[in-house]
């Protein structure tokens, strides 16, 4: 009995976790970026992309759980100062702010999680990158390094 219950509840946790995914997939466009760091090393990541405002302000809420190799790339269709916030989302994470050229202007590091502390660019980007916090540390990826794509992500005009 005690195995079942046990087993049960590995099955919802699993469920919990793969409805999260699926609502994510079916909300948002998804992608493939190589960044390309400072360390001679690339690092490939696969995306989902917040196109449009809708997205945007979803994000990544409600999400509990985000493979290293996974994140979401905010697409702006001008440069500006961008500001985010943490709000309900439940993983601490790295923000990436980066030029419409690729490079990577500056990064926020581990995000506070249900933060509604707004935390801002420090020039004019046209992308943010969310990715878990800790993996530019781990990765060595830093100010100055470029994300590359395969042509797919395209800013829409605002």
């Amino acid at each position: 009995m005690k195995s079942l219950l046990v087993l049960l509840v590995a099955l919802l946790l699993f469920a919990g976790f793969a409805s999260a995914d699926a609502e994510l997939d079916a909300a948002f466009p998804q992608s493939s970026i190589v960044i390309s760091a400072s360390t001679n090393a690339c690092y490939r990541f696969d995306i989902y992309l917040a196109l449009n405002d809708e997205q945007r302000m979803r994000g990544l809420m409600h999400v509990r759980n985000m493979d290293d190799w996974r994140g979401m790339l905010f697409v702006y269709g001008r440069d500006a100062v961008h500001s985010m916030w943490m709000k309900n989302t439940f993983i601490p994470l790295d923000m990436l702010f980066v030029r419409a050229d690729g490079t990577i202007s500056s990064i926020a590091k581990f995000t506070e999680p249900q933060s509604l502390k707004s935390i801002g660019s420090s020039e004019p980007v046209r992308y943010v990158l969310e990715l878990n916090a800790g993996i530019s540390d781990k990765l060595g990826i830093d100010a100055g390094d470029r994300l590359f794509w395969a042509g797919d992500v395209t800013p829409l005009q605002d």
